[in-house]
């Protein structure tokens, strides 16, 4: 099962792969404290600030502050400290990136979900309940996934073990977990939305079933169904080929 980082109104998260690789540089505990102590400052910092701040030597302190910029927590450039200007180099300056990590096994993707919420309520109007607000926003989210896979992928006329192939490629890195059960049939293993769904299935189940409708016509899939087959322990949803 793969871990899951999200991306939503706030600051964007490292994707999953990244997310892994900077959760091992921070299992180091220097690193790990000049990361807290970057943060903390508000502003640059420098290697010699960093160096001190944890008692190691400015050469190790780089060494380590260059593996946070390397697995994109940590950001580098060259000024002037405290903006004055000196001769020889500007020293390097590191600060934090707006990245955030956010890792889930199995997958969950709880900021989409909010984001289809606060979005429903947003445009929910007198003639439109709250729960037909979520599934239309959730409906135009699946759209533009489906929208983006098909400008990726640029995959023509889609017979349905194509659509299907597609599908398991873009709906994994949102963790659903899709597994070819047979040709025609592609099963999601786990609800990125779990455990809310089981405080309220009709309303999660449809944005589900609306995410993945969206989805699969954007794509312009038109040999695949989402339909909805409630399973316990997985997503509500299926993907069934003509």
């Amino acid at each position: 099962m793969d871990p899951t980082t999200t991306s939503g109104n706030g600051p964007d998260h490292l994707p999953a792969a990244g997310a892994l690789t900077a959760v091992a540089a921070l299992s180091d505990e220097l690193r790990r404290q000049m990361y807290g102590f970057i943060r903390r400052a508000r502003r640059p910092v420098s290697r010699e600030e960093a160096a001190e701040n944890v008692g190691i030597s400015r050469k190790l302190a780089a060494f380590h502050l260059d593996k946070l910029v390397e697995v994109g927590l940590l950001r580098a450039h060259y000024e002037p400290a405290d903006g004055i200007r000196k001769v020889g180099r500007a020293p390097k300056l590191y600060e934090p990136t707006d990245a955030g990590v956010q890792i889930s096994i199995p997958s969950r993707e709880h900021e989409l979900l909010a984001d289809i919420l606060v979005d429903a309520l947003l445009t929910e109007d007198g003639g439109k309940t709250g729960h037909d607000a979520a599934l239309h926003v959730a409906r135009l989210r699946g759209v533009e996934l489906g929208a983006a896979e098909c400008e990726r992928t640029r995959p023509g006329r889609l017979g349905a073990e194509r659509a299907l192939t597609l599908a398991t490629a873009a709906l994994s890195r949102y963790g659903f977990e899709p597994e070819r059960a047979t040709p025609t049939l592609l099963r999601l293993r786990n609800c990125p939305f779990h455990p809310l769904a089981g405080k309220a299935p009709k309303l999660i189940c449809g944005i589900n079933h609306a995410f993945l409708t969206g989805f699969l016509e954007a794509l312009q899939a038109s040999t695949v169904t989402a339909v909805l087959a409630p399973r316990v322990g997985e997503c509500c949803i299926e993907l069934t080929a003509d």
